[in-house]
């Protein structure tokens, strides 16, 4: 209520789709009436093609089209005219803005910090419902959540993700992938990892050529990709080790070069000179027909066309009819790239099948690569922990270490309380790695370390401890992250609320670094955010603090790492204490 939401629209999708409830256009628009009636201020944002022959696609056009489709009023604002938070105050307040295309500026590809901090400027909370550019590095989608209190998925960036995971899902046998396209090699740690998942491999497209190839059969030269082929002779090894099945094409629909209109069916080792494979020839669709149809789940990824033709052969939408009445029965289907999903726009106003356009955010997602759009995103789900495994009695007091590095304050503590319980939280995975290690090895019970962003995670992860929250501790974060595009990796807002929250009455916050402006930029996140609940601890008489305030020395008596390095040069420590009351709350 009341707060200013940026959401990261693909429009692309709304201007072309019909507007079914449980279509991608139809969670789009859920996304943003769902926000709208929570009471947020809206701005919207979004790329989408810039062609000189549409009036649509023009930014006032395109607000008059969304206005019309979620029936509220759309406004249109250019970036250029100084829009900042103010936009969204007084006769704004029940409206919508769109932004201008961000097609038309290069600090948008180049996910340009500066462009970024403009584009968010005013923003409190990002909600990216644009999942088909999340494999991208954008300004909009990345570099907008530094500057943002909070970063989520909307209702079609989530449906995307989870239809991704039905992929790499083996929960139905047999399971074959019908693999279309080209550029074999290109996908190659794809395949591999679909070869070992899936029971078979169907290849079409000019895919099927390079297996073909690499198996020694017979085919055209110039229809073989040279870099594809060690990839292929890999695949083949990997299916082979694993028994899956490989499938072939035995025939083709060809074209002749110099008549478009005359057409006829090759065999698979007879491609005469002069024709040109367009698609799949009857034996070969019987065969796969056949073949699928004993299937319980299908991935269908790339077109099954081996090249453009005005000449229509009917294999594709055979197979695309096969398929469809599988998916009614008990057969799951997920089909991927465009050509594929228009095979099945309109089949049916209840869709049982799982579409997705973007092939590329699919074969990126299944070569293992990193989605950034969703890295960015604050991935706060809850942590599935079992404290009882982790300490040897969980009702002790709970001491958290944010960014606890190489663990060395954890483990001091540890050995030195052991009425205390000390988890470390830590983003460097070899840290933490070896952290655990070390637990092990000592038979250490009562410490334990997790790799995390506390930022995002720290409420789900610390509000399942059985235990009293009794102290929280962070050290010295790198002084470089103080820069606004870091800010996501520093205190904010997120973390302070669910310390304040969580920590037990008399509990405390150690805050310390030897540079003096990051800890007056906690300080002033903690006072600003803390909820009225943390008071800075001021005892003057107490020969422990200094007359300005900080801290002399370490209250716990146990040194980090950094700290005894600061220490031996002779550089002061900047050290604050909080101290949750019931006074201060």
């Amino acid at each position: 209520m009341g707060k200013v939401v940026m959401v990261r629209l693909d429009l692309t999708i709304l201007l072309r789709e019909q507007k079914k409830k449980q279509s991608p256009a139809g969670r789009v628009i859920s996304t943003i009436k769902y926000l709208h009636k929570a009471g947020a201020k809206l701005i919207l944002i979004s790329s989408w093609s810039a062609r000189a022959d549409s009036q649509l696609l023009k930014l006032e056009r395109v607000a008059e089209f969304l206005s019309s489709e979620l029936e509220m009023e759309v406004i249109p604002v250019e970036l250029g005219s100084g829009f900042e938070q103010s936009q969204m105050e007084d006769g704004h307040n029940s409206d919508i803005l769109l932004l201008e295309n961000l097609s038309q500026f290069k600090q948008e590809q180049a996910n340009c910090s500066e462009f970024a901090r403009c584009l968010s400027s005013g923003v409190d909370i990002f909600v990216n419902d644009a999942f088909s550019q999340s494999h991208k590095i954008l300004a909009s989608n990345v570099g907008i959540t530094s500057f943002c209190y909070a970063s989520i998925a909307g209702f079609h960036f989530d449906e995307g993700m989870s239809q991704l995971k039905k992929i790499i899902k083996m929960n139905k046998r047999p399971y074959y992938a019908i693999i279309g396209g080209a550029n074999l090699a290109g996908k190659a740690a794809a395949l591999q990892f679909l070869a070992s998942r899936c029971d078979g491999l169907v290849f079409v497209g000019d895919a099927a050529f390079q297996i073909m190839h690499a198996f020694g059969l017979a085919v055209p030269m110039e229809l073989v990709e040279k870099e594809s082929l060690e990839a292929a002779h890999m695949l083949i090894e990997a299916s082979k080790a694993r028994g899956v099945q490989i499938v072939l094409p035995k025939d083709f629909w060809c074209l002749n070069d110099h008549y478009p209109l005359q057409m006829k069916i090759c065999t698979a080792n007879h491609i005469m000179d002069g024709w040109k494979p367009v698609d799949v020839g009857p034996n070969t669709l019987e065969e796969m027909i056949s073949m699928l149809s004993r299937c319980k789940k299908i991935l269908w990824i790339g077109a099954i066309k081996f090249a453009a033709s005005n000449q229509e052969s009917a294999g594709t939408s055979k197979l695309a009819a096969m398929l469809y009445n599988l998916s009614q029965k008990n057969c799951d289907l997920i089909v991927v790239g465009k050509q594929a999903c228009e095979t099945f726009v309109g089949k049916s106003s209840y869709v049982t099948v799982d579409l997705i356009e973007n092939a590329s955010i699919v074969w990126e997602f299944l070569k293992g690569r990193k989605l950034h759009g969703l890295l960015a995103l604050d991935r706060a789900y809850p942590f599935e922990l079992n404290w009882d495994a982790i300490y040897t009695n969980t009702t002790l007091p709970l001491v958290v270490d944010v960014g606890s590095g190489n663990g060395l304050f954890p483990f001091r503590m540890a050995k030195m309380r052991k009425d205390w319980n000390f988890l470390g939280m830590e983003m460097n995975e070899k840290l933490v790695s070896r952290c655990i290690d070390h637990v092990s090895q000592s038979g250490m019970t009562n410490g334990y370390f997790i790799a995390t962003n506390a930022t995002s995670t720290f409420r789900s992860i610390v509000s399942s401890y059985p235990g009293d929250l009794v102290l929280v501790s962070i050290q010295c974060p790198n002084p470089d992250f103080n820069k606004p595009e870091y800010r996501w990796r520093m205190v904010q807002r997120s973390l302070v609320e669910a310390i304040a929250d969580l920590l037990a009455s008399d509990g405390k916050v150690f805050l310390q670094s030897d540079v003096k402006e990051v800890v007056v930029r906690m300080k002033e996140e903690f006072m600003k955010y803390g909820k009225g609940k943390l008071a800075v601890v001021h005892d003057l008489d107490d020969s422990t603090s200094h007359q300005d305030g900080w801290l002399k020395e370490n209250p716990f008596g146990i040194r980090s790492d950094w700290e005894q390095h600061v220490i031996d040069r002779g550089s002061p420590m900047y050290r604050l204490l909080l101290l949750k009351s019931l006074s201060s709350g």
